[in-house]
């Protein structure tokens, strides 16, 4: 029986931060936020009150960047909005399992500390979402490299309890038509699954493409959501 108990995917940053990846986190009462170089990802109470949103602007100090993610807490009207970004959560349904064709590609190399530059100029060429220098800390990359160049990659970010989100999915524009995103993305579902945890991960509305990909590999959207950055005054 695979866990996972869907709830948890209501608050994956917040849920995160209490659970597997405490080590990463800062806080100061109910607020928590990552370390600097891990993640700007930051969590309230959904009913939030003045004293978590003070305690979070000092944890992130003045002109500092709150990635709320999917949070519905809505910050005081002194904090700058950054960016609005409508997606969607999507899932694997709980009774897959990985097939010996998923769980090994000798293809698929496993990133580590010595590739960062790489994996940070293979983000800022395709832009799939923020990677700091330390990201690659919250979970498990892999990535495919042709002639000695990474040229695409995925890994493990979020960590709510029975679960674990794909994330970074990109392929450089030299790279793309090869089945690497559908490669990486199948081989992190297979390790997921293997640890009886389940894989989800979240979409741009507007990135209709990725969502027929993760439909293909049997992601269903599990519900909507609205992204948010704010700046502290």
């Amino acid at each position: 029986m695979l866990s996972g108990d869907a709830a948890v995917l209501d608050d994956p940053v917040g849920e995160s931060l209490r659970g597997h990846h405490s080590g990463l986190a800062r806080r100061l009462g109910r607020a928590a936020t990552y370390l600097p170089d891990i993640a700007t990802f930051s969590a309230v109470s959904p009913a939030a009150d003045p004293a978590d949103w003070a305690d979070l602007a000092r944890l992130l100090g003045r002109g500092g960047f709150a990635d709320l993610f999917s949070c519905p807490a809505v910050p005081p009207p002194d904090w700058e909005p950054v960016f609005v970004l409508e997606g969607r959560q999507m899932i694997r349904p709980g009774s897959d399992r990985p097939t010996a064709r998923t769980a090994i590609d000798a293809g698929v190399v496993e990133l580590g500390a010595s590739d960062v530059p790489e994996m940070l100029d293979l983000v800022a060429r395709t832009q799939p979402g923020p990677l700091r220098p330390r990201t690659r800390e919250l979970g498990t990359y892999l990535g495919i490299r042709a002639g000695g160049k990474l040229v695409a990659m995925a890994g493990e970010r979020l960590r709510p309890p029975g679960w674990t989100e794909i994330s970074a999915v990109c392929t450089a524009p030299e790279a793309r038509g090869q089945g690497h995103a559908h490669r990486l993305v199948s081989a992190l579902a297979a390790r997921i699954l293997s640890r009886d945890e389940r894989p989800f991960l979240h979409v741009a509305d507007t990135n209709t493409a990725a969502i027929a990909l993760y439909e293909r590999l049997g992601f269903e959207s599990r519900m909507q959501v609205t992204f948010r950055g704010f700046r502290t005054p």
